[in-house]
């Protein structure tokens, strides 16, 4: 497995279908980023008016890079599949740092979330990034295909897509489960 493209977040992560906030992954460098899509679905919004909370674009993200870059390079540190760091492993925030909104999110929405990895180390990762409103009727997988880590680190994406939020420092750890109880 070269990257998370092509794989289905429910797979990589531990989060339950009521909870899981990532449709896809578009694009993923396993050393430097991701670019992970969602669509709000009509439970997120629910009693909010028709529009996704802050709160939940800031796991959005979290679940696209601090817990699935996560595990995905954690197979590879402990020469495992994902089901085995699930059975073993609990994804904790413990830290957030900044995180400014610009815009918000309706339902009907689709929005991307680009992450960049600035700290790997004892299974805790630091990521900062961008949420972006994906212009409608835009194809992700056709866009991304040309995508590389310089557009990634620089944020170069056309003028259509709409700046939703930067977040910095999101800290993330996997907590041995036998460690929580």
């Amino acid at each position: 497995m070269e990257n998370l493209v092509g794989i289905e977040p429910q797979i990589v992560l531990i989060h339950g279908p009521k909870k899981l906030m990532l449709d896809k992954y578009i694009w993923h460098s396993p050393n430097v980023g991701i670019v992970a899509s969602y669509s709000p679905r009509e439970l997120d919004v629910e009693d909010h008016f028709g529009v996704f909370r802050g709160v939940d674009m800031v796991e959005s993200f979290a679940q696209a890079t601090i817990v699935s870059c996560g595990a995905y390079s954690e197979t590879f540190k402990q020469n495992c599949g994902f089901q085995d760091l699930k059975n073993n492993f609990y994804p904790l925030f413990t830290n957030i740092g900044q995180v400014n909104f610009y815009s918000y999110i309706e339902l009907g929405d689709t929005f991307i979330n680009i992450g960049h990895i600035k700290h790997y180390k004892f299974r805790q990762m630091i990521c900062s990034g961008r949420i972006y409103k994906v212009p409608a009727g835009l194809n992700l997988d056709e866009y991304f295909s040309d995508f590389n880590e310089e557009r990634l680190l620089k944020f170069d994406l056309d003028k259509e897509f709409k700046l939703i939020a930067d977040l910095d420092n999101i800290t993330g750890q996997a907590i041995r489960q036998k460690n929580l109880k």
